[in-house]
């Protein structure tokens, strides 16, 4: 199903946190998001972080992701510490390594279908001809080939979250961030959703889903809760 082109490391571990904080605020006005997580995620594997809006799920993600600093601890993707990575560096290996799945779908309006999915692609230096044809294989593996030139307006919930996944895979990262994907959708859609990312981690990609819904939960081979930031219980030291 995949349409990754690159090969990737023999036992490389997709994704590696030790003690990793992040608050917000200062004083007494600070609220601690993240609080002392320390995971390992390896190739091939889904894991599913659960727990109540509010608990640090999404921030967890945007750290894993890159998207905003950590306070403590160190976070390491494909094997690469990014921690203290400057922007440029740290924006050429997420676009590499990395591909994320809203729940909001983050689809531009302005671009069609097509336009949306092939446009990391063209970030991350590839021709015209090479985004449109992955770009493409990647919209026929989500059945939304058909719909490669509507407008993101037009598409009901579940076609956006399929344009998205599609853009995800277009990327062909090894590791896949994906916040509340099938929050929005109905259980149809939902299901279709796990599918298709069930079928991602077979062929070797990693997928970290923060949910609060334990059927989207049971898919993963591993599962954690969050509580107030933190682990609960946390898992062993890998």
């Amino acid at each position: 199903m995949a349409v990754r082109e690159s090969g990737r490391g023999g036992n490389v571990s997709a994704l590696s946190l030790r003690s990793v904080e992040k608050g917000f605020g200062i004083g007494d006005a600070r609220v601690i998001a993240v609080s002392d997580v320390t995971l390992t995620l390896g190739s091939g594997e889904m894991l599913a972080v659960m727990g109540p809006s509010g608990c640090g799920k999404s921030t967890l993600l945007t750290l894993c992701g890159g998207l905003q600093p950590v306070d403590a601890g160190s976070i390491r993707v494909a094997d690469v510490e990014i921690t203290d990575m400057g922007d440029k560096a740290l924006q050429q290996h997420r676009l590499r390594t990395t591909s994320f799945i809203f729940q909001n779908y983050n689809l531009i309006d302005l671009l069609n279908v097509e336009e949306n999915v092939r446009l990391p692609l063209e970030l991350a230096g590839r021709s015209r001809k090479d985004a449109n044809r992955i770009g493409r294989g990647a919209l026929d593996l989500v059945d939304m080939a058909g719909l490669s030139h509507r407008m993101p307006a037009t598409l009901s919930g579940g076609q956006q979250q399929r344009v998205a996944i599609a853009r995800a895979l277009a990327s062909g990262s090894q590791l896949i961030l994906a916040d509340e994907p099938t929050g929005a959708l109905d259980s149809h859609n939902s299901g279709q959703v796990m599918n298709i990312l069930e079928r991602v981690v077979a062929e070797g990609t990693s997928v970290v889903v923060a949910t609060h819904d334990a059927a989207v939960a049971g898919v993963a081979r591993r599962i954690i809760q969050m509580r107030d930031g933190a682990l609960s219980p946390p898992p062993d030291p890998a």
